[in-house]
């Protein structure tokens, strides 16, 4: 006998506020052109926004769920207490952490908050 499906009814509370369209993640934005220095504390864990839209950088404050970008945080556990530069243009090739790219022209010429 098959299993009966649980399929979320259109007409749910749910539906009617959050309306989901499979779409492809949107591209991260450049929040800032520098990077910010953050203090890590060993063991702790933390979520690194990806795509540029939080108020709270460069830590995820949620505006990508609720923007609907596809994307989501980057979760990290600090492994030593220390002082970290965080990547805000989002162009990093090494995230969390900063690795220089927002010296480059196309981020210097990119206005904070529009996609690369």
């Amino acid at each position: 006998m098959p299993r009966p499906t649980f399929a979320r009814p259109a007409s749910s509370w749910l539906a009617r506020w959050f309306p989901w369209t499979p779409k492809v993640p949107a591209k991260p934005v450049v929040a800032l052109k520098r990077p910010l220095q953050v203090d890590l504390v060993a063991g702790k864990s933390y979520k690194w926004c990806v795509c540029g839209r939080s108020k709270k950088q460069p830590f995820c404050d949620g505006s990508h769920f609720f923007q609907r970008t596809g994307l989501t945080p980057l979760r990290f556990t600090a492994t030593e207490t220390k002082k970290a530069w965080l990547c805000t243009c989002k162009m990093t090739s090494r995230p969390p952490f900063c690795d220089g790219t927002h010296k480059g022209e196309a981020v210097q010429r990119a206005q904070e908050g529009t996609p690369l």
